[in-house]
């Protein structure tokens, strides 16, 4: 295990690498206006996606993913399993809170695939072939990533990775309470499809 210190950099390297709103100043950049003012107010892809811009929402997803795997990789080889995983969970929780923008953020879906991917890619690869699976099948985002989400800890015990599966717990958990809005709409069927538009 780590020492205190390295602990330390691990949080504040990764919670700083989570806080980039990648989805708000790309939109930006592209002449789309400020995301947060646009469809649920989100800053990550799926919102992104409601710009009618692909392309741009194709970017975000890959960066809040790549926010959060480098950080975990990063620390992981500087300071071994422990500190990536703190680096990881900092950075998924620097996307939900970001500081510089009133601490609201996205709801972590591509930051958890991107920490998953860094700490263990066959554990990153599970939860993205279940996301694309449910995807295909329902056309519903947010049912998708809560599904992933919740097999994920299964995934990693499966895979002999017990010490990942406080992590995806823990991101897991998160990722339920950041789509409670959606998960009441999924209940009483009113869930938009992948691509339609939403408020919230």
């Amino acid at each position: 295990m780590g020492s205190g210190l390295e602990m330390i950099i691990a949080l504040v390297f990764g919670y700083l690498c989570g806080t980039i709103p990648f989805g708000l100043i790309l939109t930006k950049s592209a002449g789309l206006g400020d995301i947060r003012t646009i469809g649920s107010g989100n800053i990550g892809a799926t919102n992104v996606l409601r710009t009618g811009n692909k392309k741009v929402a194709a970017l975000t997803l890959i960066l809040d993913a790549l926010k959060g795997a480098v950080p975990a990789l990063v620390m992981g080889w500087l300071y071994g399993p422990e500190a990536g995983a703190l680096g990881g969970l900092a950075a998924f929780f620097g996307h939900l809170f970001p500081m510089w923008l009133g601490f609201k953020g996205g709801k972590g879906v591509a930051t958890n695939i991107g920490v998953l991917f860094g700490l263990f890619w066959p554990l990153g690869l599970i939860f993205l072939a279940v996301w694309i699976i449910m995807a295909l099948l329902f056309r519903i985002s947010s049912l998708s990533a809560l599904t992933a989400s919740f097999l994920s800890p299964f995934a990693a015990y499966a895979l002999g990775r017990g010490d990942l599966i406080l992590p995806a717990v823990i991101m897991g958990a998160a990722i339920f309470v950041t789509h409670r809005a959606n998960i009441s709409r999924i209940l009483k069927g009113e869930e938009p499809r992948i691509g339609k538009s939403t408020t919230a």
